[in-house]
């Protein structure tokens, strides 16, 4: 990615996590401007790692963003695709 945005390449990811034969993964960015709020790109790609997840029978337990001022999660928010 960039200093403002994010490029998600939900195959490497999910190869990765089937080589290592992952029962569980957690996703986590960076927001280099600072805002904790999820974009809609963020909700979107919550979405999509949640579906190609649930397919392939691994628990996405979290997409946490984080900035220097602190963090944003998913899961603490209540807002995990089910």
């Amino acid at each position: 990615g960039t200093s403002i945005a994010s490029v998600l390449d939900l195959k490497k990811i999910m190869k990765h996590a089937l080589l290592e034969d992952a029962q569980a993964m957690v996703l986590c960015h960076n927001h280099p401007s600072g805002t904790l709020r999820p974009s809609v790109n963020d909700d979107r790609i919550t979405k999509t790692m949640k579906e190609a997840c649930t397919t392939l029978d691994i628990r996405l337990i979290d997409h946490v963003i984080v900035t220097a001022n602190g963090y944003y999660s998913y899961s603490d928010s209540d807002k995990l695709p089910r």
